[in-house]
């Protein structure tokens, strides 16, 4: 008696077989001879990793600087990642990044050496017993006694004072009222695969929390940044009030270009973020939302992400300080039964979802 059901199954096996072998054939006409032999090279090191440590591998620098390279060197490398998550590869970066700096700061020469125990107590003595003086006045003084120190060196020195009674209230009520016509700007860093930084410039609406304009720069002079503000306030559009720090960049000449646009200056005290907190709280969440989940490569690749991220941040995210409306003025649809049927939209590559009702 033949055992038909037997045959059966080894036909089945040797046509799933057969298949897959075709599906692999298929794969390998499609892709290009590059990416073979990176996937074979990324799948080799996967299975030396499981042989040299068994079941759970442990990780060496080897591997995590394997990965990191890479990851630069090309795009599928997270289709054949096995032993740990892509994010795991991406903390690895963000790491060698701060191990590269910092070994670029050892290898520099030491700036000046630190102040004396006693000149500091003397520094310290001459605040207390002089409340009205500052920085400029003890500094003066020292010069007379022969001490060479800098002036910001006595300001550092110098105890922390109070700020005088009312003055956060004063200045949150400045805010509130004027609002809809402060705008802000400032600038913030990114670490590129390659370990270079590049700097964002950003100008944002106090009211509807619209970023006005932005550029990337690896080389952020004065006359660029004065070219991102006559592109940000075009024609009539300047606000009344501008807020931004004290940092180098906003040089003499940037200030004078403020001004010729007929905006008022309001530039916060020094180390003083909070008090342009609207340009900190949007940094804040593109690190947060965008830029702690990606590696970038250049000037153009964080251009177009942040170009992604901001048309996100104006028409779909919510905002709490809008009263959960978005900046461009998203309308909420009428009231449903939950049966109704919601669909998720990507953006930024399935970073982040918009939420809309099916058909």
């Amino acid at each position: 008696m033949i055992d038909v059901s037997a045959g059966a199954v080894d036909a089945r096996a040797v046509m799933i077989r057969v298949f897959l072998l075709a599906i692999g054939a298929l794969r390998a006409v499609l892709l290009s001879r590059a990416d073979l032999v990176l996937e074979n090279l990324a799948l080799r090191q996967q299975l030396a990793a499981f042989a040299r440590n068994g079941q759970r591998p442990r990780i060496v620098a080897a591997d995590r600087l394997f990965w990191i390279a890479l990851r630069r060197l090309w795009l599928r490398w997270s289709d054949v990642l096995v032993f740990v998550k892509p994010d795991t590869v991406v903390r690895w970066h963000r790491a060698s990044f701060r191990r590269y700096w910092t070994w670029l700061s050892q290898r520099r020469r030491r700036g000046r050496s630190p102040i004396d125990a006693r000149l500091r107590a003397l520094i310290q003595r001459m605040a207390l017993e002089n409340p009205t003086w500052g920085a400029p006045r003890i500094h003066g003084e020292l010069r007379m006694l022969g001490f060479e120190v800098s002036e910001r060196s006595v300001s550092r020195c110098l105890p922390r004072r109070r700020p005088p009674p009312g003055a956060l209230e004063r200045w949150l009520t400045f805010l509130r009222n004027q609002r809809g016509a402060i705008a802000a700007m400032d600038f913030f860093t990114v670490p590129t695969a390659t370990f270079r930084v590049l700097y964002v410039w950003f100008a944002i609406d106090h009211a509807r929390r619209r970023i006005l304009h932005f550029d990337v720069t690896e080389h952020p002079i004065a006359a660029w940044v004065v070219q991102q503000l006559r592109e940000a306030f075009p024609y009539n559009t300047a606000p009344h009030h501008l807020v931004f720090d004290r940092d180098a960049i906003f040089s003499a000449r940037v200030v004078s270009i403020v001004e010729s646009l007929g905006i008022r200056l309001a530039r916060t005290a020094y180390r003083s973020p909070w008090q342009n907190g609207v340009a900190e709280r949007w940094i804040g969440s593109v690190r947060r939302e965008l830029l702690d989940h990606v590696v970038i490569f250049n000037e153009r690749h964080l251009r177009q992400l942040l170009r992604q991220y901001v048309a996100y941040y104006h028409h779909d995210r919510t905002h709490l300080a809008l009263a959960k409306e978005t900046p461009a003025g998203r309308r909420p649809l009428a009231p449903r039964q939950a049966r109704t049927a919601v669909v998720a939209l990507p953006r930024l590559g399935g970073l982040h979802h918009r939420y809309d009702i099916a058909g």
